[in-house]
């Protein structure tokens, strides 16, 4: 049921994270506040595939 995903940042569009999920648990795309080391700040990371 769990399964990996990238977290992107919403500026930059790099792919700076991976976490895992529970797909039955979280069914839409997850959104986190992170740092992101190319715009050298915290910025909100969107679900990728």
């Amino acid at each position: 049921m769990r399964d990996i995903i990238a977290m992107a940042c919403t500026e930059c569009k790099e792919r700076n994270y991976s976490t895992m999920k529970n797909k039955k648990n979280d069914p839409d795309r997850l959104e986190r506040s992170k740092f992101c080391s190319s715009c050298r700040k915290h910025t909100p990371h969107k679900e990728v595939k």
